[in-house]
């Protein structure tokens, strides 16, 4: 066999595999796209999870180790989760219901408002935006009804995250070193491309979380002193509030402090906006110290990130977008460095 007929198959075989990467990649990327939320969620556990694997392999094997973790997560993350979202919901509940005993009129609420400077025409507000209103409660309405009808594939999802969150720890390594072989990059790029995810990562995931959880619990603390009624609920909607740079904390102690001051109540309002405003202020300095420290990220990524992530990914988009659109700007980043140096053959 010559030379020419070597060359000329092994570009056959070249083409022949590639076709079949090809089509295997998409297979399993729509096979992964049905639960994409669920096995994204798996692999930021498995990431915050990922440093204490590596403590318990020195004593234990790494699935006992994975093992033991993944039951643990079941026990402290998942179920005291779902036990306070259950309890948030059953207090909003109580809550609304409330509000409505409360028998509180609009025009009150526009005279007392009127009294501190600020003038409030909600009948010309809801005439403005009725239909986006409107629009607003149905999709609210359909999206509740869709969680209520959609637990069992939930339970399914959550399943599934388990057992992925399980084979990530025990196998991660070894998963990340076939990915490493298998890209075709050089090692000194794809170190860091790791670096830069890592840090992604560590901002996105850690850092804002952190930075949620410290806001919720101040504020929560400040809502029991005050003697709010719904703590919990407030407190789980000061959390997902304050993964959102736009909105924050403001979402939860404005519209709370407005409700105490038309109930009647108004050193209670005062003190809450007083505590609110301080609240919200530290994020001014916990976001740049927690989340920027690294630099990975700034507020536009951040931004455009968690917005598009929710719309693309659901709710894990929260913490994955910010680090698909940083990864996104790292890899472009090394792309512009390799270009001179490809240049130069």
């Amino acid at each position: 066999m010559t030379e020419k007929d070597d060359r000329s198959r092994w570009i056959s075989d070249r083409i022949g595999l590639s076709i079949l990467a090809a089509i295997s990649g998409i297979l399993a990327a729509l096979l992964m796209f049905t639960y994409l939320q669920y096995v994204l969620l798996a692999i930021i556990l498995a990431y915050v999870l990922a440093p204490a694997q590596q403590r318990l392999e020195r004593h234990l094997s790494s699935a006992t180790a994975a093992g033991t973790l993944t039951v643990l997560s079941i026990f402290v993350i998942f179920l005291p989760i779902a036990y306070l979202l259950t309890l948030a919901i059953q207090e909003g509940l109580e809550l609304l219901t409330a509000v409505q005993d409360e028998g509180i009129r609009l025009d009150v609420i526009e005279d007392r408002l009127g009294a501190v400077g600020y003038v409030v025409d909600f009948d010309l507000l809801y005439a403005t935006y009725r239909e986006p209103i409107e629009a607003g409660l149905q999709r609210l309405a359909t999206g509740a009804l869709t969680v209520v009808s959609g637990l069992p594939g939930v339970l399914i999802g959550l399943t599934i995250t388990i057992f992925v969150l399980f084979t990530l720890l025990r196998d991660g390594d070894r998963l990340v070193s076939w990915l490493r072989a298998v890209i075709p990059v050089n090692d000194r790029v794809q170190r860091e491309l790791l670096v830069e995810l890592d840090k992604l990562m560590w901002a996105s995931v850690v850092g804002n979380v952190a930075v949620a959880a410290i806001q919720a619990i101040l504020l929560g603390i400040g809502l029991a002193l005050i003697g709010v009624s719904g703590v919990v609920f407030l407190t789980v909607m000061t959390f997902l509030f304050a993964l959102l740079p736009l909105i924050g904390a403001f979402g939860v102690w404005v519209p709370t402090s407005g409700y105490l001051l038309a109930i009647g109540r108004p050193t209670a309002a005062v003190a809450l906006f007083v505590f609110g405003s301080l609240v919200s202020l530290s994020d001014l300095y916990l976001r740049p110290v927690i989340i920027n420290r690294t630099g990975a990220l700034n507020v536009a990524i951040i931004v455009v990130g968690i917005f598009g992530g929710i719309v693309l990914f659901g709710a894990i988009g929260l913490f994955i977008g910010p680090v698909v659109l940083g990864g996104a700007k790292a890899v472009l980043d090394l792309y512009a460095q390799q270009r001179p140096e490809s240049a130069s053959y």
